[in-house]
């Protein structure tokens, strides 16, 4: 373990003697550390409220606002924060009901500087491993880098190459796409792959809550604030401190809470529901939607700065009729994941005809719809492959294109447009597929991307 500073620690020395304050501060700050001086516990109260400190070292005995004070304000704020007390008025009683409210640590003056260095050192070790434990935690559980995004269709390798690149921007970033195409999955990409992977991510569908209760969710709320606030609540905003905050469906936010969410994204600063105090957050917004955004501006549903604020970055997430030939690859990863939670089954494969009745279907849920189906087969199909009969009653199977050799005896083809609709048939046959038809028609996987441009182009006669 390193005792050694934590790149980037603030900490906040209370005294009401100014140069005890300085005394301390100084040689702090030399040992690497960004260091506040608060000269009495009501200013302490207003800069714990306002910036966000990884310990905090005050006297005990201070007028009117005591260490006590400081402890319980510090604790209001984030229940982790290490706070150490130190008093000239030592004893056991002053000292275990300080240990009691949850001080780190007790010093009784005087005291040496290096004993002070070395328990500091101590308590942003031990919130360092907490927080770095905790990310470790949510990666393990989540798994939700790139590495968790599967397909290797054009749209997908084009997302990819946009998530590379965005994740390291500091801007908001706003994704637009259908419902179940995987938004979620992406602002989680964006997170792990970026600057801010160690810090929290934290998630909100601004559906799932009334107004009010979502205001309370997102800035916190002071006890007392409103019927029911028995308790201090910190906020999504500063529990995501660090980190990144996804607001999924920002559409159907209310309009009185998106003007404080402007005023978060342009000045940095949240205020808890019920207080005066604004507090400074470093938090990334990415925000997603499914709703035409342009359109709720114009009918005053949504603001138009707010809008302009969020649309700095923009990712589209592509539909599963987009990426069809994802699909067999979606298929095989969802069964492997459904087997995992299900052990007792004993479905192992989808029989090819499956798959490809799959690749056929419209997926109006998209990657969320295959899955909950993926799922539902797993646990309900008694035997190892899932056939079709096995997918009839749980999925309209489409009927099956009509072999274009059979079409084309209707009426006159040329040989161009023969081949064309032939590839289109084998692309279906295939699930979608397009590198299993070429293995099977015997040519290049660009000769289907230029046949299906010629198609959609109407050059193919």
């Amino acid at each position: 373990m390193s005792n050694d500073k934590p790149a980037d620690a603030r900490i906040l020395v209370v005294d009401d003697h100014v140069e005890m304050g300085r005394m301390l501060q100084e040689p702090l700050a030399d040992a690497g550390w960004t260091v506040d001086l608060a000269t009495g516990g009501q200013e302490a109260l207003t800069l714990i409220r306002a910036r966000v400190y990884d310990a905090v070292l005050t006297d005990l005995r201070m007028e009117k606002v005591d260490g006590l004070d400081v402890l319980a304000a510090a604790r209001a704020v984030d229940p982790e924060l290490p706070v150490l007390l130190m008093t000239a008025f030592g004893g056991v009683e002053s000292a275990v009901e300080a240990m009691r409210r949850g001080a780190y640590h007790y010093f009784t003056k005087p005291f040496r500087l290096d004993e002070v260095r070395l328990y500091l050192g101590r308590a942003l070790e031990d919130r360092r491993l907490r927080a770095e434990h905790r990310a470790l935690k949510q990666a393990s559980q989540e798994r939700s880098g790139l590495g968790a995004m599967v397909g290797r269709s054009a749209p997908m390798r084009g997302m990819y190459e946009l998530i590379d690149r965005v994740a390291h921007a500091a801007a908001p970033v706003l994704l637009r796409g259908e419902s179940g195409s995987g938004k979620e999955l992406v602002a989680r990409a964006l997170h792990f792959e970026g600057p801010r992977a160690p810090g929290p991510f934290v998630a909100v569908n601004c559906t799932a809550l009334p107004g009010p209760l979502l205001e309370s969710e997102l800035f916190g709320h002071v006890k007392g604030a409103f019927t029911g606030a028995t308790s201090v609540r910190r906020g999504l905003f500063v529990e995501a401190h660090g980190g990144t905050l996804f607001l999924d469906e920002i559409g159907d936010m209310p309009t009185e809470l998106q003007a404080r969410l402007l005023r978060v994204l342009e000045d940095g600063e949240v205020r808890a529901v019920g207080s005066d105090a604004h507090r400074t957050v470093d938090v990334r917004v990415v925000a997603a939607t499914h709703q035409d955004l342009e359109a709720r501006v114009r009918e005053g549903r949504f603001r138009a700065d707010l809008f302009y604020r969020l649309n700095v970055v923009t990712l589209q997430v592509p539909s599963l009729k987009e990426r069809r030939e994802d699909i067999p690859q979606l298929v095989e990863h969802f069964t492997a994941r459904s087997r995992a939670r299900n052990p007792r089954s004993r479905v192992t494969a989808l029989s090819p005809e499956v798959v490809a009745a799959l690749g056929a279907m419209p997926w109006p849920g998209n990657v969320r719809e295959l899955e909950n189906l993926v799922e539902r087969l797993v646990v309900l199909v008694p035997r190892e492959t899932v056939e079709l009969d096995d997918l009839r009653p749980h999925a309209p199977i489409p009927e099956p294109e009509a072999n274009p050799l059979a079409l084309a005896q209707e009426g006159v083809w040329t040989l161009r447009r023969l081949e064309g609709e032939y590839i289109h048939w084998m692309v279906q046959h295939c699930g979608g597929n397009k590198t299993r038809a070429a293995e099977l028609l015997g040519i290049d996987v660009s000769t289907i991307h230029r046949r299906e441009r010629e198609k959609l182009s109407g050059l193919v006669l």
